[in-house]
């Protein structure tokens, strides 16, 4: 079984998974988005295969490259608190994607797969949600396990960015001999992650907010935001969720305090809060706001190499959790 492992990444974004498993030392065969402006950050970054931009209901499945396993960050609006709690009603077809993995699952068959999705997944509708999708996935023969992971306690990166991981294998053995990651200690400060300098554009001195802000905002050692119309303190000196919304209007951008005035985040700051590499390239004619919904819409990169590196270790036929029997 040894040997280089392939996988599918789907609902790709710029590539966060596909890195994670890349450093873990996977190889990937076949990447799919349905966002245009993906591609751009996406192809500047990875050789092949490059991003195929396509309706998922159109990629032929019979036509996808062998793989061994599945990845998919799938859409998560349809199941968030912030996306009206309709889940797989949502009309505009982005809760019923999921049943298009189920459909890949099933003629393909892959050794095992990996899908996230925000915490909110697992109450979802009182529960009803995560069940279907727990009961399709067992129904098509695959042994699951899943857990919420925190990228401040689970990939070493201050940020409070908590997200539910559902790894799967269609060997019952390889299921019960897999763990989610322990814990490790957040060695890490916000500070390591933010330049010294950034450019005008992302300072408020001189923009109407600053006077909304100004006196509430007096720490270089904690980051805010803004929430429309007060400014909230993350008392634990670690970054709050990015999220996808960031792009549209910053309101949502961290805002931290330095020697030249007070500013939000750059689109870079936010990539490396993501665990991206500090080489990571972004294509110079995106606006930064498309940046900063590419960096809010993405995984944390070492919290996913740490579930691959886990995964491969049970694949390749060794033991993660030597005590789990799954019934």
């Amino acid at each position: 079984m040894k040997g280089e492992l392939k996988t599918l990444d789907l609902f790709a974004g710029v590539g966060g998974i596909r890195l994670g498993f890349e450093k873990a030392g996977f190889k990937t065969i076949f990447a799919n988005d349905f966002n245009k402006t993906c591609k751009e950050t996406y192809d500047l970054n990875f050789g092949e295969p490059k991003l195929t931009i396509k309706d998922i209901w159109k990629v032929d499945i019979k036509e996808i490259p062998e793989f061994d396993i599945l990845l998919g960050g799938f859409p998560c609006q349809a199941f968030s608190v912030a996306g009206y709690r309709k889940g797989f009603k949502d009309d505009k077809g982005r809760g019923n994607l999921f049943f298009r993995i189920a459909e890949m699952l099933e003629e393909r068959k892959p050794k095992a797969f990996l899908l996230e999705n925000v915490k909110n997944l697992k109450g979802h509708d009182n529960g009803k949600t995560f069940k279907i999708i727990e009961k399709t996935l067992k129904d098509l023969g695959y042994h699951i396990k899943s857990k919420v992971l925190n990228s401040m306690t689970h990939g070493n990166i201050p940020q409070n960015r908590e997200r539910i991981f559902i790894a799967g294998f269609l060997d019952k053995k390889k299921a019960e001999a897999f763990d989610f990651p322990k814990e490790i200690k957040l060695t890490k400060n916000f500070r390591q992650f933010t330049a010294n300098e950034a450019e005008d554009k992302y300072y408020y001195n001189d923009k109407p907010l600053y006077e909304k802000i100004k006196k509430d905002i007096n720490s270089e050692e904690t980051v805010y935001q803004w929430r429309r119309k007060y400014v909230r303190a993350n008392k634990k000196g670690v970054v709050p969720t990015l999220t996808a919304n960031m792009g549209l209007g910053g309101h949502n951008v961290p805002i931290i305090k330095n020697h030249k005035g007070i500013r939000k985040l750059t689109p870079k700051e936010c990539f490396l809060l993501q665990g991206f590499p500090q080489n990571f390239k972004f294509p110079k004619n995106l606006a930064d706001s498309k940046l900063y919904h590419q960096a809010g819409n993405s995984v944390t990169v070492s919290v996913v190499q740490r579930i691959a590196e886990n995964m491969k270790i049970v694949l390749d036929g060794g033991r993660i959790n030597p005590q789990t029997v799954l019934l």
